[in-house]
C-alpha cells in the first residue's frame, strides 16, 4: 500500500499554502492594484461565475470564468465618468479572455454589431448597424466584410453580392431605388467595372432620370461581358 502524507506530515509552509488556495465561492478579493473580484475560484484561479471590477478604468465584467480568464457567457461594461453610470460594451460569449462565439458589441456612438466573433474580431455571420443608418448583414472575416452580404443604405439603395477586405469585390447587384435603376456585374475594390445597367422600378422611384436607359442590341451580350470581366480579373 502506498503511503499518503496527511496535512500533519507536511511542512508548516506547505500546509499554509494549501489553506491559502482559493477554491469555491469566496467573498470579494482585492488585488494590489485595487482591482476586485467576487465569485468562484478553483486552484487559486477565477473559475465559474464571478464579477471583476478594474479600478483604473472602472470597467466591470460579470459572467463566467475558466482558469483565470473570461470564458463562457458574460457582459463587459464601462463607466461613463460624466454620468457615473455603467453602459454595456459587449454581451455574449468569450473564450480565453477574448470575444469568441456569438455576441453583441455596442460602440461609443449609436453603432452596434451583433453576430459571430473569433478572437476579438468580427468573423463569421453578423449584422452591423452603422451610425448613419446603413445596415450590413452577411459574412465577416478579420473584422471586415468578407464573403457574401447585403448592405442597405438610408436612402433606400442596397447592394447584394461578394465582398473582400471590407469592399465590394466580385459579382454583385446594386439597386438604385432612388433612381429606379439596377446594376448587375463585376466590382473591384468597391468600384463597378463591367456589367449591365437597366431600368428597375422606374415608375416608383422618387427621383428617376429624365430619360430611360436605351436598349443596346448586341449579337452576344454575355461574350462581351465575359471578355470585359476577364480583362479586369487579369489586372487584379
Amino acid at each position: 500500500m502506498p503511503y499518503i502524507k496527511s496535512k500533519k506530515d507536511l511542512p508548516a509552509s506547505a500546509v499554509l499554502d494549501i489553506k491559502s488556495q482559493k477554491c469555491g465561492l469566496r467573498h470579494t478579493v482585492f488585488s494590489v492594484s485595487g482591482d476586485e473580484y467576487t465569485g468562484e475560484w478553483r486552484n487559486n484561479k477565477k473559475h465559474g461565475k464571478g464579477t471583476q471590477v478594474w479600478k483604473e478604468s472602472g470597467a466591470v465584467y460579470d459572467g463566467e470564468w475558466k482558469c483565470g480568464k473570461r470564458d463562457g457567457r458574460g457582459t463587459y461594461s464601462v463607466l461613463i465618468p460624466e454620468s457615473k453610470e455603467y453602459v454595456r460594451k459587449y454581451c455574449g460569449q468569450w473564450k480565453e479572455g477574448k470575444k469568441h462565439g456569438y455576441g453583441t458589441y455596442f460602440y461609443k456612438t449609436s453603432a452596434l454589431y451583433e453576430g459571430e466573433w473569433n478572437e476579438d474580431q468580427r468573423s463569421g455571420w453578423g449584422r452591423m448597424y452603422y451610425d448613419n443608418g446603413d445596415i450590413y448583414e452577411g459574412e465577416w472575416m478579420n473584422d471586415k466584410n468578407h464573403g457574401e452580404g447585403i448592405i442597405r443604405f438610408t436612402n433606400g439603395n442596397w447592394y447584394e453580392g461578394s465582398w473582400r477586405d471590407g469592399e465590394k469585390n466580385g459579382n454583385g447587384k446594386f439597386y438604385y431605388c432612388d433612381k429606379g435603376q439596377l446594376y448587375v456585374g463585376l466590382w473591384v475594390n468597391g468600384s463597378a467595372k463591367c456589367g449591365t445597367l437597366t431600368d428597375f422600378g422606374r415608375g416608383e422611384a422618387p427621383t428617376p432620370p429624365k430619360y430611360p436607359i436605351p436598349k443596346v442590341h448586341l449579337v452576344d451580350v454575355q461574350l462581351v461581358l465575359q471578355e470585359a470581366e476577364s480583362a479586369y480579373c487579369d489586372q487584379y
